[in-house]
């Protein structure tokens, strides 16, 4: 059947849960696939390219701040922290440890500073997670807050970054990065990989979310005390999140190397925790989607604005609008979020999830 038309749609669980229960389901998947992996690739020039993975690269940052947010009730303004403990962990990993010839000549270097990134967050995220067991609401903002400025403005800036006698950023040399034979050095490159990580973190936290953990997860956000005295070891599980929340970071971390090619403590300022956070406000708490279709809008936004304010100044130049960018930028961010929480508080995924009923309902839909 190609469709689900309404009723009862299955006899066992197991196709009940399936991730694509009809062929119409497998069709579209499959047109996304080549979409993304086929026609975007191919078709489009290294500036569209460049925006493609820096979506990605803002679907990774913010999926973590989507998990401790929308699925775990554990508010975050500290997750720049995390994401550069990623980049610096794998970054100082490829230029500072003796690997061995074998493991450079066979391309492995990358991918286990990668892996090694990613729990190096997730454990830094777990020590300043660890006031979640003690306190919530306003006073965990201000701890993930004090994590922001002592890793980012105090460790990394005035310690880190100065190993080996360097200035502020760590420079990686060109051909450093690759993965087996492939030097990740063109920004189709960088491509594939953004697209093969986002959808690795976007399966494996949609299964996690359906496992015990995720459930206990969306208990504590829902009513935490009833959580509690249903058996959830509440302490237990922020914890799990915390960690699971740093370990996507520091992928997102270490992915953004090698789109760099260098890493600064000015990648991962204060202003970028509250902008994977806006992330999820536009595109809607508790949805994987909607980190997908925030990251979307607000990656979009900003390069419509960036050259609109390029085009305006190149009219006007008497008004010197592109060196300003940066306060254009953040005043739409902050208008962009008041006009979503006052006229559309479930986010864009709120409106995808409508637009899929009505024509999955059609034409019953009313």
């Amino acid at each position: 059947m190609g469709y689900l038309p309404c009723g009862v749609y299955h006899q066992y669980y197991r196709d009940d849960h399936a991730w694509w229960q009809t062929q119409f389901v497998w069709g579209k998947m499959i047109l996304v696939g080549i979409v993304l992996f086929i026609i975007i690739p191919v078709f489009c020039g290294d500036y569209y390219l460049s925006v493609a993975y820096k979506i990605g690269y803002t679907i990774l940052a913010a999926l973590g701040v989507q998990l401790l947010i929308g699925y775990c009730g554990q508010i975050t303004l500290g997750h720049a922290a995390f994401v550069a403990v990623g980049a610096y962990t794998s970054a100082m990993l490829i230029l500072y440890v003796p690997w061995p010839a074998l493991l450079v000549g066979a391309g492995l270097v990358y991918p286990i500073s990668m892996i090694a990134a990613a729990f190096a967050a997730g454990m830094w995220s777990v020590l300043f997670g660890l006031p979640s067991a003690r306190v919530k609401g306003f006073y965990l903002i201000m701890t993930t807050m004090a994590a922001q400025f002592i890793t980012v403005d105090l460790v990394l800036t005035q310690y880190v970054s100065r190993v080996g006698g360097r200035g502020v950023a760590f420079s990686l040399p060109p051909g450093t990065i690759s993965i087996g034979p492939w030097a990740i050095d063109t920004d189709r490159k960088i491509y594939y990989l953004m697209i093969v990580l986002v959808c690795l973190c976007l399966f494996g936290m949609a299964n996690l979310l359906r496992s015990k953990v995720g459930r206990a997860w969306i208990a504590i956000r829902d009513n935490d005390i009833a959580a509690k005295a249903l058996g959830v070891n509440i302490v237990w599980y922020k914890l799990v999140a915390f960690f699971v929340a740093g370990f996507i970071g520091g992928i997102a971390g270490a992915f953004w190397i090698s789109a760099l090619y260098f890493v600064s403590p000015e990648h991962f300022v204060f202003f970028y925790s509250l902008w994977w956070v806006g992330v999820i406000l536009i595109g809607g708490a508790g949805s994987l989607h909607g980190v997908v279709f925030g990251a979307m809008f607000m990656v979009l936004v900003e390069e419509i604005l960036r050259n609109g304010l390029v085009t305006l100044g190149a009219l006007m130049p008497g008004f010197m609008l592109v060196g300003k960018f940066d306060y254009f930028r953040d005043a739409a961010f902050g208008l962009a979020i008041i006009l979503f929480l006052i006229y559309e508080p479930n986010g864009l995924s709120y409106r995808y999830w409508q637009l899929k009923n009505y024509f999955n309902l059609w034409p019953f839909s009313y």
